[in-house]
Formats: structure tokens, sequence, C-alpha cells
């Protein structure tokens, strides 16, 4: 019987971002009409933590907006970390804070971060159509340093950006050089403040999507994450067949996700089980 893994999002700094990505809506410079704040209280985090857990969560990922890590960012996540571990041992955290050295990583490590989440997004030669104050490059070294840190990679991207067939074969290329443990498919989701104008995708095409990355990446945990109530609607069901085994449940970073029951009850009317740890 297939597993389904369940992971959850903490936006732990939010809004804050200079970088000028044209899909995200936590860059300051599109203005977008969302929350912002610096850095959540620790006791907050502690307590999204312990919810999501009971909700059946096996992964919890502290996300801040922002290019990169610096010694600020890097202190607080590793302070939240051993927060979160001393009261839920068996909790895989995933860090999921931008640009990282290697140094920096093994620190993550060591406070007890499992997996680095560090997405490419896009395919190398479409990247610059989409962001153009960082590149491409830095984020696949990026990805490079967390395996060499030893920890587990996470790296995905968006489809709906524009992009054409041949660059999503480049970008899954990429992906498939990577090696990752865990790939998230996230699907644009419109907002009138930014200035990438796209329509989602229709829920056949994003099907097939998911169907062409599971054959492409066949041992990998494959995550559909952001965009997908308001891509597949009342097809939320099929991404299962189709080859996901993970999902994000709850609410993600700007916006909000369905009834976290609502989505255990579709997993289990499948004859699908949840997965009780991150290893299964």
């Amino acid at each position: 019987m297939k597993t389904i893994f369940l992971c959850s999002i903490c936006n732990v700094s939010s809004g804050s971002c200079n970088e000028d990505c044209n899909f995200c809506t936590q860059s300051i410079k599109h203005g977008a009409d969302i929350e912002r704040y610096s850095y959540k209280d620790i006791d907050q985090i502690l307590k999204e933590a312990k919810r999501n857990k009971k909700r059946g969560a096996t992964g919890f990922c502290l996300v801040t907006s922002g290019k990169g890590l610096n010694n600020t960012k890097l202190k607080y996540i590793c302070e939240a970390t051993k927060e979160i571990l001393k009261e839920i041992p068996d909790f895989n955290i995933i860090a999921c804070n931008g640009t990282a050295t290697l140094e920096q990583l093994k620190i993550l490590k060591k406070a007890g971060v499992t997996s680095y989440n560090h997405n490419l997004e896009s395919s190398e030669d479409y990247y610059s159509n989409i962001c153009t104050s960082h590149s491409w490059q830095e984020r696949f070294d990026t990805c490079l340093a967390v395996k060499e840190a030893g920890l587990n990679l996470v790296t995905g991207g968006i489809f709906g950006l524009g992009e054409s067939n041949e660059q999503r074969v480049s970008f899954i290329d990429s992906i498939k050089k990577l090696k990752p443990k865990t790939v998230p498919l996230n699907f644009f989701i419109p907002n009138s403040a930014l200035p990438l104008q796209t329509k989602p995708l229709e829920v056949d095409e994003a099907l097939e999507i998911i169907r062409w990355v599971r054959s492409e990446l066949p041992d990998v945990k494959l995550m559909v994450a952001g965009g997908r109530e308001i891509t597949f609607k009342d097809r939320q069901n099929e991404i299962f067949k189709a080859g996901a085994n993970v999902i994000v449940i709850g609410d993600y970073l700007t916006t909000s996700g369905d009834d976290v029951n609502k989505d255990k009850q579709m997993i289990e009317s499948l004859g699908l089980n949840i997965a009780k740890t991150h290893n299964g």
C-alpha cells in the first residue's frame, strides 16, 4: 500500500526580501498585500510545531524571507531547531533560508536540522526571465553545498511561469544531477501585485507534469506543494495516482491551505497510508 508523507511549513520571517523574483509576493519590490514581520517568537514556532506534529506532519520546514543566511538568521534557526527537538525529538526539521555556505550548512546540521530546501525554481536558461538580482548558479551551488554538508537535499521549483517544455526538461535534468531526497513541485499562483501575470495551468497539464517528473525521478519523495488547491481544485485526489507521495498540509508561506482533516480524509478514502515518521 502506498504511503503518503505530510509536511508542514512555518513562515518564521515574512515579506522582507529585497530580491526581484517576479513570481514571489515576499519581495518588497512588488508591494503585495501580505503579512510582513521580521522573526516570530520561538515560543510561537514551537506551538506551531506541536500542532502540526499532532496533525500528522513528519516534517516541519522553517522558512525565512530574503536571499540567504546571515549570522543573525543562522543563530535564530539553530535556536528554534534546538527548542523544537527538545520537545519533539523525532521531528524532521527542514531549513529553507536561501543561499548558504558550506560552513553555515554544517552549523545547521550540528543544531539538528535534517534537511535543507533550496529550490532551483526553473531552468538555467529561463531563470533570468523571472529573477535578475541573483543567479541560477548561486542556487545550484547552494544545493551542492547542502549535499557536501551531509544534509538531505530538498530542491524543486515552480511550473507555470511561462517556461517552455524544453526549459522544463532542462530544469528536471538539473534536478537529476543533484540527486535530491525530496522534490517539491509548486504551481504558480497569480497575484495582481506581481510583474508575472500568467494563468494557472490546466489540471490535466499539471497532472501530466507530475507523471513525467515521477518517471524521470522514480526514487525521490515527490511533493506537491504551493498551488495544489488552486491548480487541482476538486481533482486533488488524482495527484497521488500521478506519482506524488508528499503534500504540504496547513498554510503555505503567504497563502492559506485546505483544512488538514479534509486532506487526511482524502488520502484515507483512496486506501493510502499516512506515514508516521519521515522515514515511512
